[in-house]
């Protein structure tokens, strides 16, 4: 009975002592029991150098409510490389610093908030990082710093503990000639030596493959009587699949994505020779997400504009970023460690950046984001020449900012656009003296500024300059056009009169001369013919006469009588051609 009446009196001590700790928690805001961590998941791991493996960072606060965490990861970064971190899945909801990493550095460090009313429990994921093997050993992962900051309006730092994890780097045995295992099996004098293995899917032991259906072949020493082969995923292994006789290459049935190991050793009469290891890589399957963040820009004039990439790929990492900005041509470009890339300088407008996320086997994902570039104000043009003689020179004036460019257009008639540039001072004005004269036409002006950061402005209006010639040159002009046409037309009014007058002098002269020698022709004729008919006529009297003595014969009648006929109608004829003539030439 006394010993109940103990135990009900230390009982009851103990019940007060609970209750007095309660009380005190609660007047003084003394934590009880309220522990939070900060931890690696898998703790420990072996892998071959060249392998990657992933690691999650855990937060646990089982007891109160957290609204934020952070941390710096460190790691060797002689040993291991960071190849990408995630934050998918995480309990984090908005991030004061977005995870970042230095493989210069060896450290991965993020900072991040859980939104009201913030998160309890035992397995909260934070992030996962993606490590690349480097070189043989142990590599440690440990917290540099860290903290857990409850959810009590007060930002009471609750971390009570810092996990840490160890990773162990094994020596990998790759291509031709690699060294055998620990306790290879005997090999006998005068058998076939380690057989030289190549591939044309998978030539490169470093190097990832999307082709998971690989092949290999090797030469076969003369008296080789049998094969041994082996695929698997150690490194250093004895080939235990026999062909007899002897296959000098193989393909493989599809594999799962990793590194694996080809084994392959000959034999012949005096025995099993040396073997080959053979190690290749495998990555078939696209990165497993890739998300794009822009980041916010303060001013919306600047002409670049920065993106925060995120991408992982578990097996092979990402390797590179593919790029193409509106239509250019792709470039490459190779994330320094912070994921944080910037354009070069763009002309206002809208954009699209398409962005491929390649892995180290050459599979990608592919993401877009649109986004805008803002405009500087346009330059403003003071002075220029609406009307401007092609003797004088071109000068355009304006103002605009400090120590920027303008870029100064110039459209001919035809279509023809020539740029020129001009810097303004240092108080924003600038003055263009175009070197040439420029040639008479109609021109159109316009022009564009562009800051010392590379931010463009829209054109400014179009301008119109006529250039003509001065009034006076044009009078001048005018009259010399007037005369090189109006000379020759009088030129050839005056050769033609003259012409005509020589025409006219030359058949006046040849009508004359005509006139002359037909007189004449006349005179000569009329001579001519009285003779004729005086001989005709004498030789008609003579017939008469002989007809007085004695009587004419019919024939010489007939003779007479024609004889007078003719005579007579060739005067008459002859007359009257005469009297044509004369009248043809007066």
């Amino acid at each position: 009975m006394e010993n109940k009446n103990k135990i009900k009196k230390s009982f009851s001590k103990i019940v007060s002592i609970f209750v007095l700790v309660f009380l005190l928690g609660a007047i003084f805001d003394i934590p009880v029991a309220n522990a939070a961590t900060l931890y690696f998941s898998p703790t420990s791991g072996s892998y071959n150098v060249g392998n990657s493996f992933s690691l999650n960072i855990y937060a646990s606060s089982a007891n109160q409510s957290m609204n934020a965490a952070s941390g710096i990861i460190g790691f060797p970064a002689d040993k291991l490389e960071v190849t990408s971190v995630s934050i998918g899945g995480s309990i984090i909801d908005l991030w004061v610093q977005q995870p970042a990493y230095s493989n210069s550095a060896g450290t991965v460090s993020f900072e991040g908030i859980v939104l009201n009313p913030g998160w309890q429990g035992g397995n909260g994921k934070v992030i996962s990082v993606a490590f690349r093997t480097k070189a043989t050993g142990t590599a440690n992962l440990t917290f540099a710093s860290g903290s857990i900051l409850a959810n009590d309006g007060q930002g009471t730092n609750i971390l009570s503990g810092l996990g840490s994890a160890r990773i162990d780097i094994e020596v990998p045995v790759t291509g031709p000639g690699a060294e055998e295992s620990e306790t290879p099996p005997a090999v006998v004098v005068g058998t076939p030596p380690a057989p030289r293995i190549s591939s044309d899917t998978h030539p490169d032991s470093d190097s990832w493959y999307p082709n998971s259906i690989p092949s290999f072949y090797w030469n076969l020493p003369s008296g080789t009587t049998a094969a041994q082969l082996l695929v698997g995923t150690k490194p250093q292994a004895s080939p235990t699949v026999n062909y007899s006789p002897a296959i000098s290459s193989r393909q493989l049935d599809k594999l799962d994505d990793g590194i694996w190991y080809f084994h392959v050793r000959l034999r012949n009469a005096n025995g099993w020779g040396g073997i080959t290891h053979f190690r290749f890589q495998i990555d078939s399957q696209d990165p497993e997400f890739f998300n794009i963040e822009q980041l916010p820009e303060s001013d919306p004039t600047s002409p670049t504009r920065s993106f925060k990439f995120e991408a992982s790929d578990v097996t092979s990492g990402i390797d590179h970023y593919e790029i193409q900005i509106d239509g250019d041509e792709p470039q490459d470009w190779i994330d320094e460690g912070n994921g944080i890339y910037e354009t070069s300088a763009l002309h206002p407008g809208k954009h699209n950046l398409i962005i491929k996320a390649v892995d180290g086997a050459g599979n990608f994902l592919t993401n877009v984001a649109e986004f805008f570039v803002d405009s500087i104000d346009s330059p403003v043009i003071t002075e220029y020449p609406q009307e401007l003689q092609s003797k004088e020179a071109f000068i355009v004036r304006g103002t605009t900012y400090s120590a920027a460019q303008i870029i100064l257009s110039l459209q001919s008639e035809k279509g023809d656009t020539q740029t020129y540039v001009t810097t303004a001072d240092h108080n924003g004005n600038f003055t263009y003296i175009h070197e040439d004269k420029l040639r008479d036409g109609v021109y159109t002006m316009w022009a564009e500024a562009v800051d010392q950061r590379g931010a463009r402005s829209n054109p400014t209006q179009k301008y119109t300059i006529v250039v003509q010639q001065p009034h006076w040159w044009k009078i001048g002009t005018l009259t010399a056009n007037i005369l090189s046409v109006i000379i020759p037309l009088l030129a050839l009014i005056f050769f033609l009169a003259f012409g005509l007058w020589f025409s006219w002098h030359k058949f006046m002269k040849m009508r004359k001369r005509v006139r002359k020698e037909v007189g004449e022709a006349e005179d000569v004729l009329s001579q001519s013919f009285d003779a004729l008919r005086k001989s005709v006529a004498s030789r008609i009297n003579t017939l008469e006469k002989t007809g007085k003595r004695r009587k004419l014969t019919a024939a010489e009648t007939r003779l007479i009588r024609q004889l007078k006929k003719d005579l007579t109608a060739a005067e008459k004829s002859v007359r009257k051609e005469i009297k044509d003539i004369a009248r043809q030439v007066k």
